[in-house]
């Protein structure tokens, strides 16, 4: 197991407050020290703020390519590696407009865009604004690599140390950690000869490091929000959480026994005792995982599939390729789906979808990214929403 990050969450202000930004590279240093003399492997340091949008206010959003380079500039000189600026809000519509310019200022820059939320309810605009944004990043980049920096958010609360969902909404600072994890599910299954014996020896593992994780937090100086223990992958065998659920029994996961072995997962995640925040469950990101990504080229995997878990598991919809011809229109019914699901069930989903110039469903991916296995386009079953459904309506959808 390894920390993938350790997130400072902070409001830098507008115009932005540079000793803000130096108390968290002080802070992230010293932290990063402290958990690697415990024996932990910290990936990353990183940054998230209040949503852009309450940074810059109305008047100043055009702003936001110029509010991205400053900050690209000062994080890098603090030594800290990504800075998130939140999430694009439903209240101001040209929010979502300038995201696409700002994300090609700078690759260590992350945004979302809200299209969900338990208080105010489902926004049809916000969802096309979301696909507006996808379907814009795509030929930002030939392989369509910088839609890696944007996620639709539905139901997703303040606090969350995985990118790009992270942002804060308080004036004070706080931190949190996010964990790569799916390793310790490979070993928990590795020999178990039933399930409960696996369970129980992955919610075992994820308590011991949940709580020395903490000890070291609760000796740091500012609020600990806690641990994200998503079962995040790495692109290799030992770090898939496809073949955590391949070892638990399940042929190919995508076969019948997938859902109920996601299920058992993120019920292992949530048995465990520790201070948790975000999402902390099963992450299902199809191209940072290696059997996932060849269960999807082989077709075994569906993004109706990936939706289906999604009900029963973690973060949703993460880093899915899709053809690059695909438009507004067809993906706007997917988030709807995905912001539906995240409101009835009261959870937080996310989708990070990445259409790739130039390619359609079953063409071979390329990226050139020590992140990313590859693997082949996935299709989308998708066609246009009709009336009324193509609207600009906020529905309410009250909880199970």
């Amino acid at each position: 197991m390894k920390i993938r990050s350790i997130t400072y969450f902070c409001n830098p202000k507008y115009p932005v407050e540079e000793n803000v930004l130096r108390k968290a590279g002080k802070f992230l240093a010293e932290a990063k020290s402290a958990y690697e003399a415990a024996g932990y492997e910290v990936q990353t340091v990183r940054l998230a703020t209040i949503p852009f949008p309450r940074l810059l206010g109305e008047e100043h959003i055009e702003k936001l390519p110029a509010l991205t380079r400053q900050m690209a500039d000062l994080v890098q000189s603090l030594g800290i590696a990504y800075f998130s600026l939140g999430p694009a809000l439903p209240e101001m519509p040209r929010s979502y407009e300038v995201l696409p310019d700002a994300i090609f200022v700078s690759k260590e820059a992350f945004f979302g865009g809200i299209m969900a939320e338990k208080t105010r309810g489902l926004h049809l605009a916000a969802i096309r604004a979301c696909a507006e944004v996808i379907v814009k990043c795509a030929p930002l980049e030939p392989n369509g690599f910088a839609n890696l920096q944007f996620a639709a958010l539905a139901n997703v609360p303040a606090g969350a140390p995985f990118f790009p969902a992270a942002y804060h909404d308080k004036d004070k600072p706080a931190f949190a950690i996010a964990v790569e994890s799916a390793d310790l599910a490979v070993s928990a299954f590795e020999n178990a000869k039933t399930i409960e014996e696996g369970r129980n020896a992955l919610t075992t593992e994820i308590e011991k490091h949940g709580n020395k994780l903490t000890d070291i937090a609760q000796s740091l100086r500012i609020k600990f929000y806690g641990i994200d223990f998503s079962l995040a992958p790495f692109p290799d065998d030992a770090h898939s959480l496809g073949n955590a659920v391949e070892k638990m029994g399940v042929l190919k996961i995508g076969l019948h026994g997938s859902l109920a072995a996601a299920a058992l997962l993120t019920e292992a995640v949530d048995r465990a005792k520790f201070r948790r925040t975000g999402f902390s469950g099963f992450m299902q990101p199809i191209l940072e995982d290696s059997v996932l990504a060849k269960r999807a080229a082989e077709g075994t995997l569906t993004i109706k599939d990936a939706l289906l878990y999604s009900a029963v598991c973690g973060t949703g919809l993460d880093t899915v390729p899709l053809p690059g011809d695909i438009t507004v229109e067809q993906l706007v019914p997917l988030l709807l789906d995905i912001s539906a699901l995240a409101l009835r069930l009261d959870k937080p989903l996310t989708a990070r979808l990445m259409p790739v110039p130039g390619k359609k469903a079953g063409d071979e991916t390329s990226f050139d990214f020590g992140f990313f296995a590859n693997s082949k386009v996935m299709a989308l079953d998708s066609s246009p929403l009709r009336s009324p459904f193509n609207s600009n309506e906020t529905l309410q959808i009250q909880k199970r």
